[in-house]
């Protein structure tokens, strides 16, 4: 019994052994059919060493040296208007007459009350020569003279009142004013902007004051003027900076001869910030960004690829091996290696690397999205990302 019991164990192991067998040469055979995935297709760029100048950027509102809405401190009917809408105008220009005939007529009054003050005061000054008159007289007279004139100086102002001029020289804008038309005392009538030069305001970090300075150069540009750009200086920088925000406001003077830059205006201001230096640059589209770091894919031909991942130069901490050109040579495959960095400041579509690559290496520039370390590509540069420091927008 106990040799049947041996040899039956034994038949079923085999069985067993022989079904496994056959189950494990099937699953190959299956993995074996199936199609490897081809090289993937990219476009590449490659790790350029450039001038690099720092920059704080900012977005800024345009406001005018001097502007105001001129109103009215007297109600009254328009009688004249002196203006156009859109009018250059000079200190002092004469720009709505109010009807001040009433006001004329007692000014008028004033000055004939004041006349007659002086002659009597003139008259009695004769008398008191000859003792006819006492000095009271005379000084009653006299200040009798000083109010009629302070009566007249009133009513002229009151007159004056009723002629609105420019406070200062600028630009008008559009009214609606028109002869006739009753105005109320504070209501506006015109607006009135001085163009040239204009303010920008602005605000910046609390941690980049260290970098401002008053008489430091700025340069802006505004959507209406693209690609032109406008140069001015910091004229003042706020000695407060702002407890719910930690930004400090900052204003700067730009130069306007033209007048294309009109108040309310939105400006991207960017003001230069110590000397240029060389930085490792590259299109922002080739940093990806993850929870763990930021990595960019360097091409590089297979057997680099091995040596740069081999346990042993890993374990001794040696350097990757360089990148391979974009263009291998005939029969070499190129594999992404994956690659953490360290990303810098940017500037237009660059990207500064801090740390992480070499001046000369081939980077992924577009289509990282489908691979891995250890991706085959292709390389296709027919159509590159944008890689300008001062792009513009491109109306189609």
């Amino acid at each position: 019994m106990t040799r049947r019991m041996i040899i039956m164990i034994g038949c079923v192991l085999l069985l067993v052994a022989a079904l496994a067998l056959g189950k494990f040469l099937q699953i190959r055979a299956l993995i074996a059919a199936v199609p490897k995935p081809g090289p993937q297709t990219v476009s590449t760029v490659e790790v350029q060493k450039l001038q690099w100048q720092s920059q704080f950027s900012a977005v800024g509102t345009l406001n005018p040296v001097r502007g105001a809405d001129l109103g009215t401190e007297v109600a009254g009917l328009v009688r004249q208007v002196h203006f156009k809408s859109g009018q250059d105008v000079k200190a002092g220009a004469l720009l709505v007459e109010l009807n001040a005939d009433s006001d004329i007529a007692l000014l008028h009054a004033a000055e004939a009350a004041a006349a007659q003050a002086a002659t009597v005061l003139k008259r009695d000054q004769a008398q008191l020569a000859v003792q006819a008159v006492s000095q009271a007289q005379i000084d009653a007279d006299t200040n009798d003279l000083k109010a009629k004139r302070a009566q007249v100086e009133q009513q002229a102002a009151v007159v004056a009142k009723k002629s609105i001029r420019a406070p200062f020289a600028g630009r008008l804008g559009i009214t609606t004013l028109n002869p006739g038309q009753y105005v109320n005392a504070g209501d506006k009538l015109v607006t009135l902007q001085t163009l040239d030069p204009i303010y920008v305001d602005f605000t910046l970090p609390q941690q980049q004051l260290a970098g401002l300075a008053v008489g430091q150069m700025v340069n802006l540009g505004v959507d209406a003027f693209t690609g032109q750009a406008f140069s001015g200086k910091i004229n003042a920088i706020s000695p407060k900076v702002d407890a719910t925000t930690r930004n400090v406001q900052v204003q700067a003077t730009v130069s306007n001869p033209k007048q294309q830059l009109l108040p309310g205006m939105f400006a991207t201001v960017k003001i230069d910030i110590g000397g240029a230096r060389e930085q490792l640059t590259l299109p922002s589209t080739a940093v990806t960004y993850n929870p763990y770091g930021s990595t960019v894919f360097v091409v590089k031909t297979a057997d680099a690829f091995k040596a740069a991942t081999a346990p042993a130069a890993s374990a001794s901490g040696a350097a990757p091996a360089a990148a391979a050109n974009a263009n291998a040579p005939s029969g070499q495959q190129l594999v992404a290696q994956q690659v953490f960095v360290e990303t810098g400041p940017t500037r237009g579509d660059q990207i500064a690397i801090v740390k992480g690559l070499e001046a000369g290496q081939v980077v992924v520039s577009s289509g990282q999205n489908k691979l891995k370390n250890g991706t085959p590509v292709t390389v296709d540069n027919s159509v590159q990302p944008t890689n300008s420091p001062n792009p513009t927008p491109q109306e189609k």
